[in-house]
C-alpha cells in the first residue's frame, strides 16, 4: 500500500539530507496565532512554517467555504523557497493528529508532488523521543516547484448535488459525530450534514498519541466507484484522504465542504 507516514527516527537520521524538506503545520482554529507562536518557541531543525489561514488557504468569500484552496502560484513560490524540486522528499508535521499536516500533504499531492509524507506521532512524539528542537528559522533556499495540478481530485457543490445519491458513490462526512448529527455546531451558522452523507470521523484515523492506524474501517467503501470526502471546511477531510490512500483507495475532496454547502442555506 502507498506509504504516507514517516517515523520520527527516520527523519532524525535524515535531518541533514539536502533532499529532505520539512513543513511545520501546527495550528489552532480558535487561536490562529498559536501555531506560529509554537513554531517560534521550538520546531524541528530546518522546518519552515506553513500557516493554515495565510499559506494553505485563500481569503474567505461569500461562498466557497471557510478555508478555500490557496493561491497555488503563491504556494508554489513558498515551496520553491524551501528548496523543493521534483526529487525532494517533503515531511509535514503538526500536533493535532494530522489535522493540519494532512492539508499540506494533500495540497502537495494535488499539485503533483508525490514525495510528501506526514510525521507519524507529530511534534509531541518527536519531543518525547528527545530529538533536536531549535528556535532558529531556516534561510530561504533555491528550489523549483512546478505545479502539475490534478484537476480531477476535487469536486464542487454542483457535482456533490448530482452524485450524492447515486448507489455507486459514497459521500463521506469527516467531522465529529455530534456535528454530523447536528447536535453541536460552534463554527458554521447551520448544524447538520449533507443529505446522503455517511460519517467517518477523521479522529479515528489515528490513536490518541497521534499515530496512524491501519485497519479495515474502509472495507464498506471498496465496492464504490467514487468516493467524495468533506468536513467543515476541507481541512480535516484530508486526514481521511490520507488514510484512504494508505489503504489503497482513491477519493476526491469537496474543498468547500459543509461551510460552503450551508452558505447557500443561510
Amino acid at each position: 500500500m502507498p506509504e504516507v507516514a514517516i517515523a520520527a527516527n527516520w527523519l532524525a537520521e535524515h535531518l541533514d539530507d539536502p533532499e529532505i524538506a520539512i513543513a511545520d503545520c501546527r495550528f489552532a482554529l480558535m487561536q490562529p496565532e498559536l501555531g506560529r507562536q509554537q513554531y517560534g518557541s521550538g520546531h524541528i531543525p530546518g522546518a519552515f512554517y506553513f500557516d493554515l489561514n495565510q499559506d494553505l488557504s485563500s481569503p474567505v468569500q461569500t461562498h466557497g467555504g471557510r478555508h478555500p484552496l490557496p493561491d497555488l502560484d503563491k504556494l508554489a513560490e513558498k515551496l520553491s523557497r524551501m528548496g523543493i524540486t521534483s526529487s525532494t522528499a517533503v515531511i509535514a508535521y503538526d500536533d493535532s493528529r494530522f489535522g493540519f499536516a494532512a492539508r499540506f500533504w494533500w495540497l502537495l499531492r494535488y499539485l503533483g508532488h508525490d514525495r510528501v509524507f506526514v510525521l507519524d506521532g507529530g511534534f509531541t512524539n518527536w519531543q518525547n523521543l528527545g530529538y533536536p528542537v531549535t528556535t532558529i528559522k531556516p534561510s530561504p533556499k533555491t528550489g523549483q516547484f512546478i505545479p502539475q495540478i490534478q484537476t480531477d481530485w476535487i469536486v464542487d457543490i454542483e457535482t456533490v448535488k448530482a452524485k450524492k445519491d447515486l448507489s455507486n458513490v459514497a459521500l463521506i462526512d469527516s467531522r465529529e459525530p455530534e456535528r454530523y448529527r447536528g447536535e453541536r455546531e460552534l463554527i458554521d451558522p447551520i448544524a447538520g450534514h449533507i443529505p446522503g452523507a455517511v460519517n467517518y470521523p477523521w479522529q479515528l484515523v489515528s490513536d490518541d498519541r497521534g499515530f496512524l492506524k491501519l485497519d479495515d474501517r474502509w472495507a464498506d467503501l471498496e465496492s464504490k466507484d467514487e468516493i467524495l470526502v468533506y468536513c467543515g471546511s476541507g481541512v480535516t477531510a484530508c486526514v481521511n484522504l490520507l488514510a484512504l490512500m494508505a489503504a489503497g483507495i482513491d477519493a476526491k475532496l469537496y474543498p468547500g465542504s459543509w461551510s460552503d454547502w450551508c452558505s447557500y442555506l443561510v
